[in-house]
């Protein structure tokens, strides 16, 4: 049995179909540099008519908003940017265009791999899918087509690209194993959005596994089994059978309210980052939107800030999708890793820790002011809460809220419809703020727990430096109580805390945020269903409890064993 991250849920049973992409033994030798940019430009038609093609055969099994994905590979493949700086490597190298491609290419997807952000990191994942298809044209090599697949099989490969996950069949591809990736990788989100049992991160199966061997994915526990017995087989039917029953099931909760055996209710929300992502948290139940990420919008502008009333319509769209459901919008979270091509950042020795969030806000009012009247302007289309992110002190999100309030006046000044019921709140991400929740409290309407940076900053570990993960860990009792003294700060002036992050989903944590106090729990839209079954078979005092006992404790490990023997109970 082979281990991996349970990455797509579902059980699948077939044939091992051996995925493997042209090998490329690219190397650096000098040639005519006229004669390898026209190399380069023919490469570059072609890998556009390439990728229309996959988009063309991929339509008949993803939504238009799937397709997107083939969108954004166009317009890489047609950057001028990327051909420039090919073009320019090759003019300074006097080298081969395959040489320059490969490392503008590695240049590229290292450093978006290295960027601390899960949409970034799907970027990485577009630059080496668009650069390998061109380096496969200029080097005379033929991709595999998965469009061609006719049997039932298992997909076992290093990694899928996003164009190669998109144009799985349903039909034939009944789940895939990789070698690398994790839970936010393109080819794990492709196969959450398709409903294919996906395990990444399963290491050593490309060695061990033959093409045509059985096999079963158990994309539920992580476990991947080559030439399964027949009782493993008849154990494995009979688990799949009552996997598809329960998910089946779940859709019973899709109106049901998110409330305990004792009656305690909580909010269930989805984290979204445009707004074609709304269908998605109303398709799973979502009862709000508890974070949009409007930094999407300014990274995706090529030459500017986006415009008052482009940020206008985007908003509004949210709004209006939510049909009058609570909408949650971070204002702009840009600079650490968050880059745009139009605004140079100053150099700082650690920008994770330096201008960027709202300290760029409060010094750059003008882009800040544009994005506040956008938000004021859409506030009557539905329930608007706006929430500022890495406040660090107290006269910080007193000064963001007095420009606020002046935008929401200038507005009503010039007669153009604000609402009146606007809630403002922040991000609880610096353990500064957790400390001083009570005081905060007194200003703000809500606070939203950002976990993974509050966790970073109180561990002073860097969670993207595989030195020091060990140290990432949301259960360990000092983030607990941080979150603890986060939710008894706003509850004594009477104001909701909600958690924005995979933690709010996860099915250890959840129990354990319940009996803390959480108000609201944003995660991903695919995990709110699966979250609610869990929180209406909870006894809300029975979790204060757990809450009070694990608090008591001296390490994670220690947490991990308390929640699992009573919640196995």
């Amino acid at each position: 049995m082979l281990k991996g991250i349970a990455a797509s849920q579902g059980i699948a049973i077939a044939k091992v179909y051996k995925f493997q992409q042209p090998e490329l033994n690219v190397t650096q030798v000098k040639a005519n540099p006229e004669e390898e940019i026209a190399k380069l430009t023919a490469a570059l038609k072609k890998t556009v008519s390439d990728i229309e093609t996959v988009k063309t055969r991929a339509a008949e099994n993803l939504s238009a908003e799937e397709l997107a994905i083939f969108d954004a590979h166009l317009m890489m493949a047609n950057d001028p940017e990327l051909e420039s700086q090919i073009c320019d490597k090759i003019n300074n190298e006097q080298c081969n265009v395959e040489y320059a491609t490969k490392e503008v290419g590695d240049m590229m997807v290292a450093m978006f791999e290295g960027m601390d952000n899960d949409y970034f990191k799907e970027r990485a994942a577009d630059v080496k899918d668009v650069t390998f298809r061109i380096l496969c044209n200029l080097c005379n090599k033929m991709l595999p087509d998965l469009t061609a697949i006719n049997e039932e099989v298992v997909i076992v490969a290093e990694d899928l690209t996003p164009s190669d996950t998109a144009q799985l069949n349903k039909k034939y591809t009944l789940g895939f194993a990789t070698e690398i990736g994790g839970r936010t990788s393109h080819s794990a989100i492709m196969a959450r959005s398709l409903e294919i049992p996906a395990c990444v991160g399963v290491q050593g199966i490309l060695a061990q596994a033959e093409h045509g061997q059985a096999i079963i994915l158990d994309a539920i526990n992580g476990e991947v089994i080559l030439d399964p017995t027949s009782e493993q087989i008849t154990e494995y039917t009979a688990k799949r059978a009552e996997f598809i029953a329960e998910k089946e099931a779940l859709k019973a909760l899709l109106d049901a309210k998110s409330v305990t055996t004792d009656d305690r209710e909580v909010e269930l929300a989805g984290n979204i980052g445009t707004p074609k992502d709304v269908s998605g948290v109303l398709s799973n139940g979502g009862e709000g939107v508890g974070l949009y990420r409007t930094e999407f919008l300014y990274m995706e502008e090529e030459n500017d800030f986006p415009s008052e009333d482009a940020q206008f319509e985007a908003y509004k769209e949210v709004l209006e999708g939510m049909n009058g459901k609570k909408v949650v919008v971070r204002t702009l979270d840009i600079g650490g890793d968050k880059k745009l091509k139009y605004f140079k950042f100053p150099e700082e020795m650690n920008p994770f820790l330096g201008y960027r969030a709202i300290r760029l806000c409060l010094d750059r009012t003008d882009i800040f002011r544009t994005q506040l009247r956008a938000l004021c302007r859409a506030s009557v289309y539905g329930k608007l809460c706006i929430m500022f992110p890495m406040i660090a002190t107290v006269a910080e999100f007193k000064a963001a809220k007095a420009i606020l309030e002046e935008e929401k006046a200038k507005l009503i000044a010039e007669k153009v419809p604000v609402s009146e019921n606007i809630e403002v709140g922040m991000m609880v991400e610096i353990p500064a703020a957790a400390v001083l929740a009570e005081n905060f409290a007194k200003y703000a309407d809500f606070f939203s727990i950002g976990t993974n940076d509050l966790m970073q900053y109180s561990m002073a570990a860097d969670r993207m430096n595989s030195n020091v993960s060990y140290l990432y860990q949301p259960l360990n009792p000092s983030i607990l109580r941080l979150i603890k003294l986060t939710i008894d700060g706003a509850h004594k002036h009477g104001k909701w805390v909600g958690m924005c992050g995979e933690m709010a989903g996860d099915q250890l944590a959840a129990p354990l945020l319940l009996g803390l106090g959480l108000d609201e729990f944003s995660m991903s839209a695919t995990s709110i269903l699966a979250t609610r079954k869990l929180i209406r078979s909870l006894s809300y005092a029975d979790m204060q409890a757990v809450a009070n006992e694990a608090l008591t404790k001296d390490t994670m490990d220690e947490v991990k064993t308390l929640l699992e023997a009573k919640l196995a109970k």
